[in-house]
């Protein structure tokens, strides 16, 4: 077997569908009916993804996401019933890598797995590769420094929680600083050359840090140049 994927999913009929396909392709794979018992397998297993679905009996997707996070950095792609943008921001900025609204073709579910695995085993992408360089680690800008080694990123002394693309996108923009980065560009460094999920993925992460850096010490970090993208500086 390939590599091994957690399906956490409570339709029964359909976590048995995708741990088929799954099968198919040579992934190894583990299904958990709710939420308690998706999060213990996710904590005790060593997974190379997680398919997650946000609706849940005894805990929902959201909240295995938020404790989760505070362990683990496997790739999560959500499973949602539900086309409505609450739910993907709450889960992007929970976590996740990604999500798949239902119902959904097997070709694309596998796709974005496809391009997880590649992001998240991509040189670099756990800050010990060619990003991670010994010398490169500290980025500081007004004030604030960002610890790429140790995954934080500080203001006044006060630490600012980051979800994982959330700190990606400041470390990006911060290494590139006075550069415009373009959207296409941000997503292909931050989300992989494979993402095919939507392109506002930049303009809703942008907002996200602005949120929990600009408006909350009152600097200017991130700069929207008009029709090109997003610079720091």
């Amino acid at each position: 077997m390939g590599e091994s994927i957690l399906i956490i999913e409570d339709d029964e009929k359909l976590a048995r569908m995708i741990e088929l396909e799954l099968g198919h392709e040579d992934y190894g794979t583990e299904k958990a009916f709710d939420g308690v018992s998706g999060l213990k397998a996710a904590e005790d297993g060593d997974h190379d993804l997680i398919l997650l679905d946000i609706m849940l009996p005894g805990m929902s997707g959201i909240e295995l996401l938020r404790r989760l996070r505070k362990s683990k950095d496997t790739p999560v792609i959500l499973l949602t019933a539900r086309d409505e943008t609450v739910d993907k921001v709450l889960g992007l900025d929970s976590g996740a890598d990604d999500y798949v609204t239902k119902p959904f073709a097997i070709e694309e579910l596998l796709a974005r797995i496809r391009a997880a695995m590649r992001k998240a085993h991509k040189p670099g992408a756990d800050g010990s590769g060619q990003d991670g360089a010994a010398g490169d680690g500290i980025l500081e800008y007004k004030g604030l420094t960002v610890d790429k080694d140790a995954h934080k990123a500080v203001f006044a002394d006060t630490e600012i929680e980051l979800t994982h693309k959330e700190f990606e996108l400041l470390a990006c923009l911060l290494e590139n600083k006075g550069r415009v980065m373009s959207r296409d560009a941000l997503l292909n460094k931050v989300w992989g050359y494979d993402y095919i999920g939507e392109t506002n993925a930049v303009d809703v992460y942008v907002r996200f840090l602005r949120s929990k850096i600009d408006e909350r010490f009152g600097i200017k970090i991130i700069t929207t140049v008009r029709g090109a993208g997003y610079k720091a500086g």
